[in-house]
């Protein structure tokens, strides 16, 4: 009886851990990306009551037998499955749809954490609410992100301008009619850019040869200050080095290369030393069909000095700015992190865990990279992955394992008092 009495304070004490490990996931059930947590019981030791008994050809064998003295918590365990993904809108939220954790590095250490509300502090720095940095890997100026280098923290570079870039070749395509009498002049314009930004604005004249059939002239010329043409008419546009002429089928036969070019020194402001390529051919060829007049500047590869307006993020963890003059640039990389056994992690507080010498050493990699990192959900966070039904139920559990307990002890005490109470 003393023994049962024994035995049923050990299973009070487990279910009483039991409740507050089942308290603590209902408690964190809006927590986002807090993973639940449950208890494991085993038996301890048990007294032998019996040993086991050797089969003869007389007699038969006997099982060994043994009272249990109770039991313990073998584990409180932590399920990592996947929380569900909740937008929010925010620009500097992120979800992790896969196996992985942000990387945070503080003056304690580095931590890990599947929760992903993060902000940008006043030097640029994207950390977690307790001042916390998140890390990755900063793009160098031509993009690339250099991933075979260590890990250090994401900075946004609020107020980052890009320089200038100035036009080397504009596209133009669509039709000039086939039908044009001669001396027509169609003509398209748009701006490009020098070397310092400054816009300039383009005008290109195509224009009819008389006597020639399917050649058209090629001209340029820009706006001055003042608003006016220069070369100012009727004098000749800048020269672009050859005529356009047409085959049989409308398709351009000269230029071959489909290029022309307005040479550096033309007059073109900005453009003193710099030529600026004409390209007819590979956007949308010029034709001459028909009488459609759609000839058009498609694009110009040049742009003025731009400021980050904005930045996003994709699946695969690249940061990319927007600019103000409409270029992106990527500006960083999320750096995501498994382990081998993350059930070895330790718990630090703030949905954050800490590498422990059971939980493997991290694979630090890219999102989508392998390794089942997984890909990062921008405007989004993981919420918890507590089961309320399943709690509920749990709750019962420990309840009623509780009560049966105390019964137990109720009973023992009973069964002692009759047994004080046979000499009277």
């Amino acid at each position: 009886m003393i023994r049962s009495m024994y035995s049923a304070i050990s299973g009070l004490r487990n279910h009483q851990t039991m409740m507050d490990v089942v308290g603590n996931n209902i408690a964190n059930v809006n927590t986002t990306g807090f993973k639940s947590s449950s208890v494991v019981f085993q038996d301890v030791l048990s007294q032998q009551y019996r040993g086991a008994g050797l089969a003869t050809t007389t007699t038969g064998g006997t099982n060994p037998s043994a009272i249990g003295l109770g039991s313990k918590v073998a584990a409180i365990s932590t399920n990592f499955g996947q929380g569900s993904l909740q937008a929010t809108g925010r620009s500097t939220d992120f979800g992790i749809q896969g196996d992985g954790f942000f990387i945070l590095s503080n003056p304690t250490g580095t931590s890990y954490t599947r929760s992903g509300s993060f902000a940008v502090d006043a030097l640029g720095r994207l950390t977690t609410s307790d001042g916390s940095f998140v890390q990755g890997w900063q793009a160098q100026l031509d993009g690339t992100i250099p991933i075979t280098q260590p890990i250090d923290k994401i900075t946004i570079p609020v107020g980052d301008l890009v320089p200038p870039i100035q036009t080397q070749v504009v596209t133009v395509g669509g039709n000039l009619p086939a039908g044009a009498a001669d001396g027509t002049v169609f003509t398209t314009a748009a701006s490009i850019f020098d070397g310092q930004g400054n816009p300039v604005s383009l005008r290109l004249e195509f224009t009819k040869v008389a006597g020639v059939p399917d050649t058209w002239q090629a001209e340029a010329r820009y706006v001055d200050g003042a608003g006016g043409l220069q070369p100012a008419p009727p004098a000749a546009g800048i020269g672009l080095g050859s005529n356009l002429v047409f085959d049989a089928s409308g398709k351009l036969a000269t230029p071959a290369s489909g290029q022309l070019t307005i040479p550096a020194g033309s007059g073109l402001p900005g453009f003193g030393t710099q030529a600026v390529t004409i390209d007819l051919a590979s956007e949308s060829p010029i034709n001459q069909y028909g009488t459609i007049e759609s000839v058009a500047i498609l694009v110009q590869d040049g742009s003025a000095a731009g400021s980050l307006q904005t930045f996003s993020v994709s699946h695969e963890g690249l940061i990319v700015g927007t600019y103000s003059n409409g270029r992106t640039r990527i500006i960083g990389q999320f750096a995501l992190a498994t382990f081998a056994n993350p059930g070895g992690l330790t718990a630090s507080g703030g949905t954050n865990y800490k590498e422990s010498v059971n939980s493997g050493i991290p694979q630090v990699g890219t999102p989508g990279g392998g390794a089942g990192r997984g890909l990062v959900s921008s405007g989004t966070l993981e919420m918890s992955n507590v089961d309320l039904s399943m709690e509920f139920t749990n709750l019962i559990v420990a309840q009623r394992g509780f009560q049966a307990n105390s019964r137990v002890i109720t009973t023992s005490d009973e069964m002692l008092q009759e047994l004080v109470n046979l000499k009277r």
